[in-house]
């Protein structure tokens, strides 16, 4: 008698000890024969016992051989960012979103408690907060995984192998409609569904006996691994050193821990463990609306409840739903509504604090006439939410291209020369103090910061002294916010976002554009000749040096404050640092010539 069929029989016998060997041969997908022989071999052995004629109870043998099968714990992996859900997971992990009114992980919590499964580890990463309520709701435990937003899910199974011991290992954002976790398990196993034409999942090659005998990503006509997975602890053990080897291995920050079993499906036996229409692992946000469809009509999300009121639609009329690359500040989302296609910007962490959204409105209300900016549908002067019809077509500047970088200057130069008027001014110097003081920690990251900010405050001075004039000035103008089009066969030029914009000399604009393109000092020198087409005074070009240490610091400073609200942005912080100390000694160094 193999051990698996002793569970499988026994775990149904202690649901219902009546259960008939007609019905356990239906509930197990074991022929009647082989029940029948199951039964007669435990009872000969003394784990099984008849007490009436069809009542049949484990004896304490029986249970003490079942209990060496008992699983020990799970791990439920919800690190991730869950793109595939915008705008929802903008504002909820995708793990805590709600199915039919219940959150997809909590369904989950319950149906393994609901088996006796207390040592319960969730891997979290993003918004990580919002998981904690579950220690008290629930008694499970967290652990953070520091590498989520630079990692895919390998990275996160990685930290939960010290509770890897007879567990089940699944992910928060599936739907189970029924349980199919179990108090007790004997062998390895892999939720699987069938599929048929061509998909891009885990495909599995199974044997006649449901072994899994290999697995590759992408197929056609096969079973796919989607849903939970099961290991002894014979095989968690050989798992654990196979996701430490894989971890460890130059160039898998990408990979899925389904990886490992890519690599060892001979070494492992697993069987697929068959699921139809019970185990949902929903691939975007429209497939989420189809199975609940109270998604399409109202969510707790802000953002589409501000679409509709603003189109005076129900949520599901706004359809293709596609996340944009993340910004620095911002997020963003395209989506169509009555054959047009729009793109929403969510503000990000901690922007109340940096950017005053009533400034950004009133910026807003003289430049979009003029035809410098993206078309605005709406734009919210408290929180800053914002939708605008999506430029089709765009790209956006490249700026180790020449002739990308004279357009944009010469947009540049068109802002500047109407000297446009708002009633608020950006005033560098005082915002580098102002974003020091968000800091949560009260010493900079940089060891000589306070040397380098004493150097870097001291050039106002020789600024303020300088000629210049006042006008609206982008102030963020990075390369990414020039967005080149093509229309009616002539190139057209969109500036966008204006969040950062005030009353400026607008020679900064010269110098944010030099310093988020990393420039060196000699591409910066040919970019203030391509902004000065007649040539650029020696003093003014003195003045965006200075300009260039003090936007440096600036953003080296508004880099460790959102830092502090978790959101890292590698080694940009850095380099904005290196700006501020190298062309203070480059300005400073020309001021001190002129002195002479």
């Amino acid at each position: 008698m193999k051990p698996e069929h002793f569970v499988e029989i026994s775990r149904l016998l202690l649901d219902n000890p009546k259960t008939s060997q007609r019905e356990l041969s239906a509930r197990s997908n074991l022929s009647l024969g082989l029940v029948n022989s199951i039964i007669k071999e435990s009872v000969e052995c003394g784990f099984l016992v008849r007490e009436e004629p069809r009542k049949i109870v484990l004896t304490q043998e029986g249970l003490a051989r079942l209990e060496t099968n008992r699983v020990k714990s799970a791990i439920i992996l919800s690190a991730g960012f869950g793109s595939r859900f915008v705008p929802l997971t903008y504002e909820i992990p995708k793990g805590l979103l709600a199915v039919h009114g219940q959150p997809m992980i909590e369904r989950q919590i319950e149906q393994l408690q609901d088996k006796g499964i207390t040592e319960i580890v969730i891997v979290v990463g993003y918004k990580k907060e919002r998981f904690d309520y579950l220690i008290d709701k629930y008694g499970v435990r967290l652990v953070f995984n520091k590498e989520y937003a630079v990692k895919n899910n390998l990275a996160s199974l990685y930290c939960a192998l010290p509770w890897l011991d007879s567990t089940y290992i699944s992910s928060s954002d599936l739907w189970i409609e029924n349980n199919i976790f179990n108090t007790y398990e004997s062998r390895n196993w892999c939720s699987c569904i069938y599929k048929n034409g061509p998909t891009d999942e885990w495909c599995v090659k199974v044997s006649p006996t449901d072994k899994i005998e290999a697995i590759e990503v992408g197929g056609h006509d096969s079973f796919v691994i989607v849903g939970p997975a099961y290991f002894t602890s014979a095989s968690s053990a050989m798992l654990k050193q196979y996701v430490t080897d894989c971890y460890n291995r130059p160039g898998t920050q990408d990979f899925f821990w389904e990886q490992t079993l890519i690599e060892h499906a001979s070494a492992l036996p697993i069987n697929i463990n068959r699921q139809t229409g019970n185990v949902f692992e929903f691939e975007n946000f429209e497939e989420l609306k189809k199975y609940d469809l109270s998604y399409g009509l109202a969510s707790e999300v802000k953002g589409l409840r501000i679409i509709s009121k603003v189109f005076n639609t129900i949520e599901n009329e706004i359809e293709n739903i596609q996340p944009v690359k993340e910004g620095m500040t911002n997020r963003s989302f395209t989506f169509t509504f009555d054959s047009t296609r729009y793109i929403m910007r969510i503000p990000g962490e901690g922007t109340d604090k940096l950017i005053d959204r009533k400034k950004e409105y009133s910026t807003y209300q003289v430049i979009s006439p003029l035809g410098f900016c993206d078309d605005l549908v709406y734009i919210d002067p408290e929180e800053g939410y914002k939708i605008s019809k999506y430029i089709e077509g765009a790209r956006t500047c490249d700026p180790q291209h020449m002739s990308d970088v004279a357009s944009c200057m010469k947009k540049l130069r068109e802002l500047h020369s109407m000297e446009l008027v708002v009633d608020h001014s950006f005033d560098i110097f005082e915002q580098i103090e102002f974003y020091e003081s968000l800091w949560i920690e009260p010493t900079s990251c940089f060891r000589d910061y306070s040397e380098t900010k004493a150097n870097v405050m001291g050039l106002k001075l020789h600024i303020d002294a300088m000629e210049k004039t006042k006008a609206l000035s982008h102030i963020d103008s990075v390369p990414d916010n020039f967005l080149f089009t093509n229309e009616g066969g002539k190139e057209q030029i969109h500036l966008i976002d204006w969040e950062y914009s005030g009353m400026h000399d607008p020679h900064v604009d010269i110098a944010m554009f030099a310093i988020y393109s990393m420039y060196d000092k000699n591409q910066i020198d040919a970019l203030i000749d391509c902004y000065f087409i007649s040539g650029c005074s020696d003093e003014t070009r003195t003045k965006i040096y200075a300009y260039i240490s003090a936007c440096g610091l600036l953003w080296s400073n508004w880099c460790e404050y959102k830092s502090h609200m978790g959101v890292e942005f590698g080694d940009y912080a850095t380099r904005q640092y290196r700006y501020a100390k190298d062309y203070f000694r480059i300005a400073n160094d020309r001021l001190q010539i002129h002195k002479q």
